[in-house]
């Protein structure tokens, strides 16, 4: 699992708001990703996996304003956004979102997703825990618990990867690797440890055990003390495959795409937006160039969805709840069809799935700052590819959009479509935990029957 991280903003809670996939540009050399495809496809090497990318809308985006407006409220209610005509009978979104609208039959839309918790933290989105529950649990992401139990695809290409700049509140890490242990804890290839992705000797030198230890000794001061023994043999072993290999390096350079393809997805930068949150359409192409070359799971986080009101906070400008998603809607909209249009292209449709969500939803009544709070009683996604029966809106709410009012989904239903997805039944999977009691990944297991 790929999460690049880093920003200076913050949610209201204080918690620093993180952004998935912001890593900036690295010097690369060596042959291009398609020739490395080319090379493994010529020589018998390509297989196919399944792949998910994960986009987590931090801050929790507003239900009511996007997928699920309600213009028979009042006013206080609905808000400033009128409803349009999706390309399934009888089904609105947001007027901000016109294409998306058009092109509703290749999404499923869930309305009545449920099991959130009233906490900034990302935990939800990448595991199906809170961040309370998962503190508990010691409970891993996704992309920890594939790379325990698939392993990579590819020896240079780590199935759990993450680009985590640590703070003072690392203990929301979106890399948790929990019971898995450190062995899967997500690489990560952040400032720092951009220098351990380079090779630094020749490499008829690898073979030398204590120029290996030395080249790799930063990797390995990053993991957890619980379990280090035990993880230091595979994470030498992955740092090997990746220090004699371009292919992580070379699939996180968008410079080998065509001009066309980067302009779909669009150009984006850390001050593309007011409130100071990276907005980087180009992760969304650099998460499909990853699953391509062998990742298993990329989450990209996107933009600030926190949206109290409007005020400053030293240098950063927070818009009120409409102001904001004025800006943001047409930008996710841009990268979530080219995304997806991309991967239909390219064959990989049915072979990745996509989910869009956030923590939580926002308050139906609007604010006295004209703003949104926090809602966790329901909230909702977007999901995308992975071979499922799209066209559909899952579920619905009550009149003011206070709870869900027909078939709620629980966050966790969500993960366990995801699994079985990626070929693992979660209903009779159970991992080890580090006292060797087998635990469920889940404690909701059944997938979702609509999507297939």
């Amino acid at each position: 699992m790929l999460q690049l991280v880093g920003s200076k903003s913050k949610f209201c809670d204080g918690i620093s708001r993180r952004s998935f996939l912001s890593i900036g540009s690295l010097a690369l050399g060596g042959i291009s990703l398609p020739q490395v495809l080319q090379a493994d496809a010529q020589n018998g090497n390509k297989s196919r996996h399944k792949s998910v990318i994960m986009i987590f809308l931090p801050g929790g985006p507003s239900h009511l304003d996007i997928w699920d407006l309600k213009p028979d409220a009042p006013v206080e209610i609905r808000g400033e956004f009128q409803p349009i005509q999706t390309s399934i009978p009888g089904y609105h979104v947001c007027e901000h979102l016109p294409k998306f609208a058009q092109n509703l039959d290749r999404f499923t839309i869930i309305r009545s997703l449920v099991g959130a918790k009233n906490e900034h933290a990302s935990e939800l989105c990448l595991s199906g825990f809170g961040y309370a529950d998962s503190k508990i649990r010691n409970q891993p992401c996704l992309g920890s618990a594939i790379s325990y139990l698939h392993g990579p695809v590819d020896k240079a290409m780590p199935p759990a990867i993450s680009m985590v700049h640590h703070t003072n509140n690392n203990w929301r890490d979106p890399g948790r690797a929990g019971f898995v242990g450190s062995a899967h804890k997500p690489f990560q290839p952040n400032d720092e440890g951009k220098a351990d992705m380079v090779l630094q000797m020749p490499r008829n030198r690898l073979d030398e055990r204590s120029q290996l230890l030395r080249s790799v000794d930063r990797l390995k001061r990053t993991l957890e003390t619980s379990d280090v023994v035990q993880s230091v043999d595979a994470y030498t072993a992955q740092a090997l495959h990746m220090l004699t290999s371009n292919r992580l390096l070379d699939a996180l350079d968008i410079s080998n795409e065509s001009p066309e393809t980067i302009a779909r997805y669009g150009k984006g930068n850390n001050d593309a937006v007011d409130d100071g949150s990276p907005m980087n359409n180009e992760d969304f192409l650099i998460a499909r160039r990853l699953v391509e070359a062998g990742a298993r799971c990329v989450s990209v986080s996107f933009g600030r969805w926190d949206t109290h009101s409007c005020r400053k906070a030293g240098d950063l400008a927070y818009k009120n709840n409409f102001a904001q998603l004025r800006e943001y809607l047409p930008r996710l909209e841009q990268c979530l069809l080219a995304l997806t249009q991309d991967l239909k292209e390219r064959g990989l449709e049915e072979d990745v799935a996509v989910v869009v969500w956030g923590e939580m939803g926002r308050t139906p009544r609007v604010n006295a700052n004209g703003g949104r709070d926090h809602w966790p009683a329901v909230s909702g996604c977007i999901l995308a590819g992975g071979g499922f029966n799209h066209g559909q809106v899952l579920g619905s709410t009550t009149r003011l959009a206070e709870e869900a009012k027909d078939r709620p989904i629980h966050y966790q239903n969500v993960f366990a479509t995801l699994y079985k997805h990626l070929g693992i039944d979660v209903a009779s999977v159970k991992i080890p935990d580090f006292n060797g009691r087998p635990q469920y990944l889940l404690q909701h297991r059944e997938a979702i029957s609509e999507l297939g």
